[in-house]
């Protein structure tokens, strides 16, 4: 069974998600495709001007894995720089909030994008393990546009003094 999804949390998307260097558009260009928490591990670290420490937080991963990313990301736009490729943003694990849900007939705990939640909640979202669909949600699953679940049939998670 391969390991679960660690969702980066962004707190923004890029507003500009190409960069082409300055040479003739008939030639073709190689491109570095930079992940959007990439971008976001050089928007906090180096535009912004966090520490490492505050940068991990904010993007709720450990230290380690933050460092990692960072240096992901500037060996990318380094190389683009150096080697006059092209940079394309997109793609990676990451959401704007992160969900914990929980199954109510088998247990299982687990964490989920709010755009992967947006996505398949169209058709029902269900348990991975054994496709229930009594999904609740565990703590943060509420939009903060509309205060509102993103999943059908939700059934509330914790309540204060009570378990699931």
């Amino acid at each position: 069974m391969p390991r679960p999804v660690k969702w980066r949390k962004i707190a923004k998307l890029p507003q500009f998600d190409y960069f082409h260097p300055g040479q003739r558009p008939d030639q073709d260009v190689v491109e570095n495709c930079l992940k959007i928490e990439e971008y976001e591990a050089l928007r906090l670290k180096d535009f912004e001007g966090y520490d490492q420490d505050e940068c991990a937080r904010l993007m709720e991963v450990s230290r380690p894995t933050f460092q990692r990313v960072l240096f992901k990301a500037r060996h990318k736009v380094a190389d683009a720089l150096i080697n006059g490729k092209a940079i394309r943003i997109e793609g990676g694990n990451y959401t704007k909030n992160i969900c914990t849900l929980v199954c109510r007939d088998c247990g299982k705990v687990w964490q989920e994008g709010i755009e992967n939640l947006q996505l398949k909640n169209r058709d029902g979202y269900m348990c991975g393990d054994c496709g229930s669909q009594h999904i609740a949600c565990y703590n943060n699953c509420m939009t903060k546009a509309n205060n509102s679940c993103l999943i059908k049939n939700h059934q509330k998670g914790r309540r204060q003094g009570q378990g699931f």
